[in-house]
C-alpha cells in the first residue's frame, strides 16, 4: 500500500513527530506541502494530512495542497491535527479539511488530534501551554490510530 503523509509543522516540530509516528506503522513518504505533488498524491493509496492548528484552523498551505489535488479522487485518506487548545466538539479543527477531501472523492478513513506544545502569545508569557506534549502516550496513540488504518 502506497502511503504519503503531507505535515505542516512550522512552530515546535510537534505535528511533525507525530506524522513521523504515523508512517513508521504505515511505512509511508512524509513530506511537506511545498514539497507535496499534487500527481503522486492522486496516485497514492492512502494519504494523509495534518498540521498544527493556528487560530482554529489547519495550516494554509494544508488546504491548499487539498484543493489542488485533481477531482474526482480516488482512494483513502485522514486528517490530523495537533493544538494547544482542546477541539471543540461543534467545530474540529479537522472538518473543513474532511469536507474538502470529500468534496474531491476522498474516502476520510479518519481524523485523529492531540495536544501540543502553543507558545501563541499570551500562552507565551507562562513558556506555553502543554510543554509536555506530545508525549509517550500521544505517540503511541498516533501509532494506534495508524495501525487502525493500516488493517482497515
Amino acid at each position: 500500500m502506497k502511503t504519503v503523509i503531507v505535515c505542516a509543522s512550522v512552530s515546535h516540530g510537534n505535528t511533525r513527530r507525530v506524522a513521523e509516528a504515523m508512517a513508521a506503522v504505515l511505512d509511508a513518504k512524509v513530506v511537506t506541502p511545498e514539497q507535496a505533488d499534487p500527481a503522486e498524491l492522486a496516485g497514492a493509496d492512502l494519504v494523509g494530512f495534518g498540521s498544527g492548528v493556528f487560530y482554529g484552523r489547519l495550516h494554509a498551505g494544508l488546504t491548499g495542497v487539498i484543493r489542488a489535488l485533481p477531482s474526482p479522487g480516488r482512494g483513502r485518506a485522514f486528517v490530523f491535527a495537533t493544538s494547544g487548545l482542546p477541539e471543540l466538539p461543534l467545530a474540529p479543527f479537522t472538518r473543513p479539511a474532511v469536507r474538502l477531501l470529500e468534496a474531491k472523492g476522498y474516502a476520510v478513513e479518519g481524523t485523529f488530534t492531540c495536544r501540543a506544545l502553543d507558545t501563541w502569545l499570551p500562552f507565551r508569557l507562562v513558556g506555553g501551554l502543554n510543554r509536555q506534549h506530545p508525549n509517550t502516550d500521544d505517540l503511541a496513540a498516533a501509532r494506534a490510530f495508524a495501525e487502525r488504518l493500516r488493517t482497515s
